[in-house]
């Protein structure tokens, strides 16, 4: 698989499910992973479980229908970004939200190892409060 055949498999899966197991599949050990400022979970973290604990569990108990729906993609050797909008509705306060944004994702050898994310977090930050 290419690199951007890697990453299209974490978000064009048939379910949420389908797109961590892949995810799983295809991330290095001592993943860095980090949400942008100004986002709910902002922060870097390290390795799946750190990830899965402070960002997925959290987007899976605190929203309804949180997703990303990718627009495209460019890849470049080792970097691939996938850009597109969020969108979801926090639970807390039954307010929806669409942001738009972008994911850099960086691969060595079929592994990822590095995320970042970038994202207008403004309307985000609205819906939660």
């Amino acid at each position: 698989m290419t690199n951007l055949d890697i990453i299209k498999s974490t978000y064009e899966g048939k379910t949420s499910e389908e797109n961590g197991e892949n995810l799983a599949k295809y991330v290095a050990e001592n993943i860095s992973w980090t949400e942008a400022k100004g986002f709910p979970y902002a922060g870097t973290y390290f390795g799946l479980e750190s990830v899965t604990e402070n960002v997925f569990k959290r987007l899976g108990s605190e929203w309804i229908d949180y997703k990303f729906s990718p627009e495209d993609y460019i890849a470049n050797e080792d970097k691939v970004v996938a850009y597109g909008t969020y969108s979801g509705t926090y639970k807390k306060t039954k307010k929806y939200f669409e942001a738009r944004v972008a994911h850099i994702w960086k691969l060595n050898n079929g592994k990822i190892i590095r995320f970042e994310q970038f994202v207008d977090s403004k309307s985000v930050d609205e819906a939660i409060r």
